[in-house]
């Protein structure tokens, strides 16, 4: 979003590895397609993720997470962005350059 507008999206079929990662894993990977497609707008860039999956919002405290989710969260740690709990239809994406 920009100035409080939709301005793109995006959308992909999941690959056939996909389809047997737990639910958690799959929140992961629409943050990590996002801000891979997106790269160029995002980085040095402060942008806000909002979720409706609440335990990605503390991604960053876990105790004990699989080499995906180690891979990612490295990725993820290459932007100014934030992770934020959005419960329910008004979740967004990405929320950059505002």
């Amino acid at each position: 979003m920009q100035e409080g507008k939709v301005i793109s999206y995006a959308s992909r079929k999941l690959k056939l590895h996909e389809l047997n990662y737990p639910t958690h894993d799959l929140e992961l990977v629409v943050v990590v397609f996002a801000l891979k497609i997106w790269r160029h707008y995002l980085y040095g860039e402060k942008c806000h993720i909002f979720t409706d999956h609440k335990s990605l919002k503390y991604l960053g405290t876990h105790k004990e997470l699989n080499l995906r989710q180690r891979r990612w969260l490295e990725l993820i740690k290459d932007y100014d962005c934030t992770i934020d709990y959005h419960p329910g239809k008004a979740n967004v994406v990405a929320d950059a350059l505002s």
